[in-house]
């Protein structure tokens, strides 16, 4: 078993509570996924997030496929971190973590995310640059629009 891990920080020109109230708020997450993903979400969603929640996707991550991803929220330390963890979708294992910490001038946010591929030693071969490639084009576009946010 391999488990493969992504980590990306940015920097923004906010306080800790403007960045917690835009994402703890699910529905925004539809505003920092590229439109090629599709991403759709298909529960009722509370106005912020909570441990148990759970969220249901329409998305398509990889070649265009569209896929069911559900996730659960299974931490919370407002204003400092969540963490969501995929239950059904397109990776073996999938557990993504959102900290904000206060710097100078604003918080640096980063984000953890640990991943498994699915098909063993041949999805892992064959998938992990693609799913390596994959996640940095679409934090790539979250980081834009973040900047484009919070100017």
């Amino acid at each position: 078993m391999y488990l493969h891990s992504f980590i990306r920080k940015q920097r923004l020109k906010a306080n800790i509570y403007e960045c917690w109230d835009f994402f703890s708020n699910p529905e925004n997450l539809s505003l920092i996924t590229p439109p090629e993903m599709n991403f759709a979400i298909l529960t009722e969603l509370p106005k912020e997030i909570y441990p148990g929640l759970i969220i249901q996707y329409k998305v398509s991550p990889l070649l265009s496929i569209p896929m069911n991803w559900v996730t659960e929220i299974t931490q919370v330390n407002k204003p400092v971190f969540f963490i969501d963890e995929q239950r059904f979708g397109p990776y073996k294992f999938w557990h993504h973590q959102h900290i904000f910490k206060e710097i100078d001038g604003g918080i640096e946010m980063t984000d953890i995310v640990h991943y498994r591929i699915p098909f063993g030693i041949i999805g892992n071969a064959l998938g992990s640059w693609l799913v390596k490639r994959q996640l940095n084009k679409i934090f790539d576009y979250r980081t834009q629009k973040m900047s484009d946010i919070f100017k």
